[in-house]
């Protein structure tokens, strides 16, 4: 019976290969992992009625966010990944990775094989690389970038070059909101977002949060590829930094209309 069932799924498949309208790369059609008796109903049901099963629907983004009124029409999150409001903290990410975890050092990086100079993606100079590996990327790829991963396609962490607009085009003021220290920002057209002050996670350990924000970017450092692109906001100012790829930092996401 079953070597029967087999080949009625390789006979269904070289006979869909012939019919208008099938494209498929492997036996898996109906998309659930495995190769059996629930690919050829599918493959039965499209010969019988030209219809394939309906696709999986798409959960609706239902992440807020607010229009300041910048040039390039960027639209800022109101809260960081991993928080549900603006004074939340939220969730640490090491940079280019996409989910919070506990420990963050160079052992547990994903990127690495355990040291700076080990490095196994995202890096510009052998030096850096395990057994002298380069790929020249110095700027996360969507599947890597934490709010693209957790939030959905419209989302990613900002470029160096949205932040830039978003300090350029602001008033932006030290302040509290429910208690948590922050800047708010206030855009040409009147609306606010508010970054809290998070700190970071660099040895195992939440340090500045309540005094100084960090909120990684999508690029590389520019001083090695084992550093990170950041922004620093204190109650002084702010500061760009280079950061230590394996740091746990906040995110901030941005859309693009």
């Amino acid at each position: 019976m079953k070597k029967f069932s087999s080949f009625l799924i390789v006979l269904l498949l070289m006979l869909a290969s012939f019919t208008a309208g099938v494209e498929y790369q492997r036996g898996d059609v109906s998309q659930d992992g495995q190769v059996d008796i629930s690919d050829a109903t599918c493959l039965i049901n499209y010969l019988l009625t030209g219809t394939w099963p309906d696709e999986p629907v798409t959960p609706p983004d239902t992440h807020e966010y607010v229009d300041l009124g910048l040039p390039s029409g960027t639209l800022w999150a109101t809260c960081n990944v991993g928080a549900t409001a603006p004074e939340e903290y939220g969730d640490y990410f090491a940079w280019g990775e996409t989910k919070p975890k506990e420990e963050y050092t160079w052992e547990t990086y994903q990127w690495c094989n355990g040291s700076d100079t080990t490095l196994t993606k995202y890096c510009t100079n052998s030096i850096w690389g395990y057994q002298d590996f380069t790929d020249d990327k110095v700027e996360l790829d969507p599947e890597d970038d934490a709010a693209y991963a957790n939030w959905g396609s419209s989302w990613r962490i900002p470029t160096v070059e949205q932040l830039n607009e978003l300090i350029d085009n602001c008033s932006w003021t030290w302040t509290t909101l429910n208690g948590v220290y922050g800047r708010l920002f206030t855009g040409p057209n009147g609306n606010t977002l508010f970054l809290p002050a998070a700190g970071h996670v660099g040895n195992n350990m939440l340090r500045s949060s309540n005094s100084d924000g960090l909120y990684w970017t999508r690029s590389l450092g520019n001083t090695g590829a084992y550093y990170a692109l950041a922004l620093s906001f204190y109650s002084g100012g702010k500061q760009w930094w280079n950061i230590r790829r394996y740091c746990g930092l906040t995110v901030r996401a941005v859309r693009v209309p």
